[in-house]
């Protein structure tokens, strides 16, 4: 009983029963007060023992609930005075439960007035229990939220404040204050939600920066000038089954170029006045930064609805083969909820290389998008993905491949984007992949393609966009293009 007592994995498993356990009394004591009211108006004939029996059950119920919910409690991140609330309302109709039962029962036959206001109370307590508890789990304003006008303004609640979606265009880019104008909006829309000043999951409250600097349960959340090493980013890298992946699986997840900005702004010292010129602007960021100033906040990798990879009707990547994919640290995730293709990236496995990437091959049929950039991959590895058949999007930058890996990927029939930034292409190269009939988009900037090779491969292919330099503009629809980690819905939902 006293490991119960105690924030323990018993303790969680049976808190975590709470919102099925609390079902019962309000379910019962519900149907104890209708069958109370029809049989003292008349309108229906039900027996005493019948409406001790559901009293009884209610009791019962609201004691376990009571139980389960404060061993859930245990687990905090709640706002205390709320929750205090809600645990002495639900005690209450604990309470006066097992008082109604008493007397309906004949236990106590003294006093039997004692009876209605007893089962009264413990009804009208299940409604404001319930109201706290959904305020605890989904913040203060669950209920009202989507109240409209006129009642709104009658019941005196603010006006309503729509949610972030998407973070607004910034039009000078450099003049951003980074904290005010980029981190924390990417953090209203995938963080708060759960940590903010009614929420605290873990004791950490993310709608500040001084509560984000202050950290939660587990200490701080970022080190400063430690981005990588920092919790809130590690979390966001690990596979969205783990458990202690953030956000939880199921919530809209963060792009890679969302991750990006948060740890370059911690690497910086995670400042809260600077502006973006203030800092270093590194070259893997200024993509990101690009992104923003062209008003998207990530990146939806979407597909043109063209595109006939989309249509493919490929079967369901085996089990076996998904987790070996997973175990040497590359992400796994669907491009939409009707297809069997999937999108691959080694985003938090910098080491993967030529010996792992006949792992790839497991899902030969499945994979549309891969992302390899800133691996060990070589021209050795680029042979194992020239048999991904149904590749769309491939990222190669800053990788080891060279001119003779291209010769093996100019024959993939639904290769439309390729990124070669930073690579040791050259014009033979770029000449050997523009035969690709299927290529739309190529990107060779800080390359050894030449403006010649250019020349020659837009010969070639008069209609291939290739990209040779850096500008805000070009980055921008680069990043928009391929950046492929987040789900889209449908193939129709696609712009």
């Amino acid at each position: 009983m006293l490991t119960l007592l105690q924030a323990s994995d018993w303790t969680y498993f049976i808190g975590r029963f709470h919102p099925v356990l609390v079902h019962l009394p309000i379910g019962f004591l519900l149907i104890a007060a209708l069958l109370e009211i029809g049989k003292r108006l008349g309108k229906i004939t039900v027996s005493d023992t019948a409406i001790t029996f559901i009293l009884f059950w209610s009791a019962i119920g609201a004691t376990m609930a009571c139980v389960a919910g404060y061993l859930l409690s245990l687990g905090g991140g709640y706002e205390e005075a709320l929750l205090s609330d809600h645990q002495w309302q639900g005690i209450g109709v604990a309470v006066f439960a097992w008082i109604a039962w008493l007397f309906k029962s004949g236990i106590i036959s003294k006093g039997s007035f004692v009876y209605l206001p007893a089962l009264a109370f413990a009804t009208i307590l299940t409604f404001t229990a319930g109201h706290d508890g959904g305020s605890l789990t989904h913040g203060d304003d669950y209920l009202t939220q989507y109240t409209p006008e006129p009642f709104r303004s009658l019941a005196g609640i603010a006006p309503r404040t729509e949610a972030i979606k998407e973070i607004k265009p910034i039009a000078n880019i450099n003049e951003a204050v980074v904290y005010k104008d980029i981190v924390q909006p990417i953090l209203e829309m995938r963080c708060v939600q759960c940590h903010n000043a009614n929420k605290q999951k873990g004791g950490l409250r993310m709608d500040g920066m001084a509560m984000l600097a202050k950290g939660g349960e587990d200490g701080p959340v970022f080190v400063s000038g430690k981005g990588s090493e920092s919790a809130m980013i590690k979390r966001c890298l690990l596979p969205e089954s783990d458990d202690d992946h953030m956000p939880p699986k199921g919530k809209p997840q963060l792009s890679e170029s969302q991750i990006a900005l948060l740890t370059w702004w911690i690497d910086q010292g995670a400042p809260a006045d600077k502006k973006v010129s203030d800092l270093k602007v590194t070259d893997q960021i200024k993509p990101a930064l690009a992104l923003l100033s062209s008003g998207s906040s990530g990146g939806n990798g979407a597909v043109s609805s063209a595109s006939p990879v989309l249509s493919l009707k490929v079967a369901a990547p085996a089990q076996k083969s998904v987790e070996a994919v997973k175990k040497v640290g590359l992400l796994v995730m669907p491009i939409a909820h009707d297809k069997n293709l999937v999108q691959i990236s080694a985003v938090n496995a910098p080491g993967f290389g030529d010996g792992q990437s006949g792992f790839l091959t497991y899902l030969s049929e499945q994979i549309v998008w891969l992302k390899l950039g800133h691996t060990k991959i070589t021209d050795g590895g680029v042979k194992e993905l020239a048999k991904l058949k149904n590749l769309n999007k491939l990222h190669l930058e800053y990788t080891g491949v060279t001119d003779a890996g291209l010769n093996d990927l100019k024959n993939l029939q639904y290769l439309e984007y390729l990124n070669l930034v930073g690579t040791k292409v050259t014009d033979a190269g770029l000449k050997t992949i523009a035969g690709s009939k299927s290529l739309k988009n190529i990107y060779v900037w800080n390359s050894a393609v030449t403006e010649n090779g250019i020349l020659e491969a837009k010969k070639l292919r008069p209609d291939l966009n290739i990209v040779s330099g850096f500008n805000e503009a070009r980055v921008a629809e680069f990043l928009k293009a391929g950046d492929s980690l987040k789900v889209v819905e449908s193939p129709k939902s696609t712009k």
